[in-house]
């Protein structure tokens, strides 16, 4: 994903010359969880995928830092529960 404040003029003439799909960004929300015995925050964010317009798979992220891995404790991908 390229964010507008970030791009270069070279990249975005990449990005416009097509291929690429925009997308909404927002920032990540917090959630408190217990792990250990112990509270902590950590990041969620939630992904929907999609073809031609019809959802495909949902998914969950938890993590703490920049990036989604799987060695923080309590990390990693969380159910997606439609109701």
């Amino acid at each position: 994903m390229y964010r507008g404040d970030k791009i270069t003029r070279g990249v975005w003439e990449l990005v416009a010359s097509g291929g690429y799909i925009a997308q909404g960004d927002c920032a990540p929300s917090e959630r408190r969880i217990r792990v250990d015995g112990q509270e902590q925050s950590l990041k969620l964010d939630m992904r929907l995928y999609t073809y031609r317009g019809e959802p495909l798979l949902s998914a969950a992220r938890i993590y703490q830092g920049q990036t989604t891995n799987f060695r923080t404790p309590g990390g990693g991908f969380a159910p997606v529960y439609a109701v």
